[in-house]
């Protein structure tokens, strides 16, 4: 059994479906379809049932499954040990961060990282709050960025930045003069158009929000949408509004293809988040200390 085959079960496993796992891993499918079955042929199991067009894994495999992401999380943890022996001269950053901060925030201080240490390739993976978090929970990022506050109890938290949520609409609602809005005015004035549930933005949002003693429920939903630049394009080009982080939009207000409302929300925090039980990469801790140095 070879770390190459175990990697490829994993990839296969998790997607269920041979062809995204190969265009994932750089493998063309009948590579990977062949180890797949050297593996089960070696030791007279079936990891995955053939359904049709579809595979699924067996009993066998999903008990299997756990063995070889732990046996790859040591081998990889082995690996970051020597890198960092050789005093980061090389390895691997897997950084996961919500996408405010991936797209606004953070590359700044990953160009920073890399010019202190060229031989260290970051991979940067960006989803919402939830998808870090449980990530940085099960050993998939080194360390990982979110908006707001979770409650995990796994993860160790810690405040690198503060940011405003601001409300914007077009240039042509009646909201751009900047008038002074009630919360009475965000529930029966405008359409919302908003992130989707998990992501940071929509969370703090909805929080400030009940602080505010409005019920979000009550806000009138246009349209639900997976980015911050979905969102804004539907909004300078619509009647409706949106909440999103300031850094997303502050060069389209001074533009003018965005206006902010006249509605205050409190500042949120950008956080750090870290296994507290799983030893940290120097890598990780550099790249920690590079974002806390600029707070």
């Amino acid at each position: 059994m070879t770390l190459e085959q175990l990697h490829i079960f994993v990839a296969v496993a998790e997607r269920e479906h041979l062809t995204r796992a190969a265009e994932a891993i750089g493998l063309t499918p009948s590579a990977v379809s062949s180890a797949i079955k050297n593996l089960e042929g070696f030791y007279g199991v079936a990891l995955f049932n053939r359904v049709g067009r579809r595979i699924e894994l067996t009993e066998t495999g999903r008990l299997f499954l756990d063995e070889a992401k732990a046996t790859l999380a040591r081998a990889r943890a082995a690996e970051l040990t020597l890198a960092e022996l050789g005093g980061m001269q090389r390895g691997d950053l897997n950084v996961y961060a919500s996408q405010t901060i991936a797209s606004y925030w953070l590359p700044p201080f990953l160009m920073k990282f890399h010019d202190q240490y060229p031989g260290i390739e970051i991979h940067l993976t960006i989803g919402n709050t939830k998808t870090v978090s449980d990530a940085v929970r099960g050993g998939a990022a080194d360390i990982g960025f979110i908006e707001g506050d979770i409650d995990e109890p796994a993860l160790a938290k810690r405040e690198v930045a503060e940011d405003a949520l601001v409300i914007v609409v077009g240039p042509k609602h009646p909201w751009a003069d900047g008038r002074p809005l009630t919360a009475q005015a965000l529930v029966t004035q405008t359409n919302w158009i908003l992130r989707e549930a998990g992501s940071g933005t929509r969370s703090e949002f909805e929080s400030a929000l009940r602080e505010l003693g409005v019920d979000p429920t009550r806000l009138k939903t246009a349209l639900v949408l997976p980015s911050n630049e979905a969102i804004i394009t539907a909004v300078e080009s619509g009647s409706g509004a949106t909440a999103v982080s300031q850094f997303a939009v502050s060069s389209l207000i001074a533009q003018g293809r965005l206006a902010r409302a006249g509605f205050h929300i409190p500042p949120r925090k950008f956080m750090v988040l870290r296994h507290k039980e799983r030893k940290q990469t120097q890598s990780s801790l550099a790249l920690e200390k590079l974002c806390i140095a600029n707070d």
